[in-house]
């Protein structure tokens, strides 16, 4: 493998890591010796510093990983910060609402009641502060979700129980009762 080829695999693999990844469990991975990992990501690193590039590679906590660089914190904190500012999606606010009237709530209920998969949704409301695990389900081992105190502080209420009775802003349908009973239970 040349050199090349190694610091493409290896860069494609350090792109998806949440977590520092060791130089043992690259080479299982990449299925090259550990030796020619190390000093392929040592050769990695050096490049990318020299060339002055907006990330670096750095090996933390015994495994390797990007981070932005350090002349970089400002803007990236800018562009955090403001893409929390961002409006939520209609699919977002929806799932939210489940969660706000139906807490403590797996996904799986969540889903059920809105009829699509929520996962992509819950890691954005996780993401943002307004969700947060509330513990596990017995039964079925399920995680289950609540609103936070964010929520609570954006929404200028003290608690969920502050939260407006849903049936004023529903139209008169056959099955409304039916639904306003699973959302309230």
């Amino acid at each position: 493998m040349s050199e090349v080829e190694l610091h493409r695999c290896l860069e494609a693999i350090l792109m998806v890591v949440e977590e520092p990844v060791s130089e043992v469990i690259l080479a299982q991975i990449i299925e090259r010796p550990t030796d020619e990992i190390k000093q392929g990501l040592i050769n990695m690193a050096q490049k990318y510093q020299s060339e002055d590039r907006g990330f670096e590679l750095r090996q933390v906590s015994g495994g390797w990983r990007f981070y932005s660089h350090p002349d970089m914190a400002s803007l990236v904190e800018r562009f955090v910060l403001d893409g929390q500012q961002a409006r939520l999606t209609q699919a977002a606010l929806e799932t939210l609402s489940v969660i706000a009237y139906k807490q403590p709530v797996s996904r799986a209920r969540v889903s059920a009641i809105r009829g699509v998969n929520v996962e992509a949704v819950m890691k954005t409301l996780v993401t943002r502060g307004l969700v947060e695990e509330a513990g596990i389900e017995g039964e079925s081992g399920a995680v289950l979700y609540q609103t936070t105190s964010f929520f609570l502080e954006k929404l200028g209420l003290n608690s969920t129980s502050d939260l407006p009775a849903l049936a004023p802003f529903l139209p008169d349908i056959d099955g409304l009762d039916e639904l306003l009973a699973n959302l309230t239970e």
